[in-house]
């Protein structure tokens, strides 16, 4: 099946076809032509094209991959495991669930899910992935594994064999992999980002390990590869919508499956083009939504954009269906050229190291003691950038007062992040918050889990339009997990994130309500009633 791409209720300007084809954008981005986005993103765009050629160039890695999977069947070893963050772990796990195959991925520093994540040892191998190899989480939790088989009774040769690593050529990691005797090592093209890395190693490797036909899914995609230098291809069409809709003051893409049979996209698709338009006070907001009819698939300043072939229920939208290999390419594609469209460089995340530099400031001198407003039943409530001034907090209702005055901070044509450095398995209610928030308060709403939003809306929340306001979850830790040979914990390492993010937003003067949970079930649950 082909990709396909329908508009409904949305013209695209002459103006922004004119400007697509006089400058012979199809084949000048094919042709790899790093001045596309204007002399200041020449430098970045001329090492980060590569991911144009990985439909024909990453098949070299299928049969290779197809024989490290039967040696490691034939050990045994059936249990996948991926430590990564951002573009190391949002397209395999798309990849895999919608195959219906089991992939551990972990891409958290909360100690409950990092012990979780370390049962069945003995059926264990862990793919490290990591573009730069110095990723914090990773190497947190590739140290924990180590320790996990050396404690179950491994030898140094024998735990060396159970990892797998996918990296650049010449990071750290890399090193690190030959240190410890890693399995295998497969460097990736260095000239692809992370968020842009779906078809190459950082996507197919821990994919193909886990059971998942990555032959296909590159025949998906070359298929769309072929037509990508024709000025009327799909995903041509696609970045013309994105960047019209914006024009439009359409700036917030609400993502829904319609049917696709592909699970997970929208999370994927989310890194993609926050991380690429959030940037120099502009950007498309993604909003990954529950339905095509959740709260906040349409408003005046939305856009909403369907995977499947289900009609929209609300217009304007862009129904997009295909195979999940040509879904990849065509997002990439198309996010490329909405970049050029808004003018901005969409292979840049400028803001992404302001909250790792101030955790790793919080870790060196410690977490500061941040006293509660008020503690009501079990919630911790704080709040800066004014956001509490006037809430009367020792109501039986406070902590609904202190989120209807968090909605009521929201700007005009703003956006409420909802930001969760809980555990995404054991906390998973949480989620039912982005839904509820966007009824009640009638603005665009997205859910992050921490730290891996810090990878992808992170960069839009510092970079993008200063138009939003924060609503930050954190929960106690029952029994808090070690980073072998380090001088903090996952617990503490988790903390110092969150608070590395409130900082970088403070210092923005966003408005932000932190809710410390004192009991984890017991404060989602009292926050969503708060909520009803």
């Amino acid at each position: 099946m082909s990709l396909q791409v329908r508009v409904h209720g949305l013209d695209v300007p002459d103006s922004v076809r004119t400007q697509l084809t006089e400058d012979d954008v199809a084949a000048r981005l094919v042709g790899k032509d790093a001045t596309l986005w204007g002399p200041d993103a020449e430098s970045e765009a001329a090492i980060r094209l590569g991911w144009l050629d990985l439909p024909a160039t990453s098949r070299e890695l299928v049969s290779r991959l197809a024989d490290l999977r039967a040696e490691l069947a034939g050990e045994g070893l059936d249990r996948i495991v991926l430590c990564g963050m951002g573009g190391s772990s949002l397209a395999p796990e798309v990849i895999c669930r919608t195959a219906g195959l089991p992939l551990v991925v972990l891409d958290t520093t909360d100690p409950g899910q990092v012990a979780s994540a370390m049962a069945d040892l003995d059926r264990t191998v862990v793919v490290v992935s990591s573009k730069s190899g110095g990723t914090i989480e990773t190497d947190s939790q590739r140290r924990a594994f180590i320790q996990a088989f050396a404690d179950a009774g491994l030898d140094e040769k024998e735990i060396g064999r159970r990892f797998v690593v996918v990296t650049d050529p010449g990071s750290p990691l890399s090193e690190t992999a030959a240190a410890m005797g890693a399995r295998a090592v497969f460097l990736a093209d260095p000239n692809v980002g992370g968020r842009y890395s779906a078809l190459s190693a950082f996507g197919l490797v821990p994919s193909a390990l886990a059971g998942a036909d990555v032959g296909a899914l590159l025949d998906e995609a070359e298929e769309l590869a072929g037509t990508l230098a024709e000025p009327g291809n799909p995903a041509l069409e696609l970045g013309a919508v994105l960047g019209a809709a914006f024009r439009a003051g359409r700036d917030k893409l609400a993502l829904a499956d319609g049917g696709s049979g592909i699970t997970g996209f929208g999370d994927w698709a989310e890194q993609l083009i926050a991380e690429s338009t959030g940037k120099q006070g502009r950007g498309i907001l993604p909003v990954v939504l529950e339905s095509t009819d959740a709260p906040g698939a349409s408003g005046d300043d939305v856009l909403l954009a369907v995977i499947g072939d289900q009609p929209p229920a609300t217009e304007p939208a862009v129904v997009v269906s295909g195979p999940l290999g040509a879904q990849f390419l065509a997002w990439e594609y198309a996010t490329a050229v909405a970049g050029r469209i808004l003018g901005i460089n969409p292979f840049d995340q400028p803001n992404v190291t302001e909250s790792k530099e101030n955790t790793q400031r919080i870790l060196g001198e410690g977490l500061a003691d941040e006293r509660p407003a008020a503690t009501i039943g079990a919630i911790e409530v704080r709040g800066s950038g004014g956001v509490l001034d006037g809430v009367d907090l020792s109501s039986h209702d406070g902590v609904a007062l202190a989120l209807d005055a968090l909605l009521a901070a929201i700007p005009p044509r703003g956006y409420l992040a909802v930001m969760a450095y809980l555990d995404r398995e054991a906390d998973a209610s949480a989620e039912n918050l982005r839904a509820a928030l966007a009824r009640r308060g009638g603005h665009a709403v997205t859910f992050g889990w921490g730290p891996r939003f810090l990878h992808s809306t992170g960069q839009y929340h510092k970079g993008g339009p200063q138009v939003g306001a924060f609503l930050q979850l954190t929960g106690v830790v029952a029994e808090d997990l070690p980073v072998p040979d380090q001088p903090y914990s996952f617990g503490t390492l988790q903390a110092a994130q969150a608070g590395g993010d409130r900082t970088a937003l403070a210092d923005r003067e966003r408005p932000v309500l932190h809710l410390h949970l004192t009991d984890r079930a017991a404060g989602l649950g009292q926050l969503l009633a708060a909520l009803d």
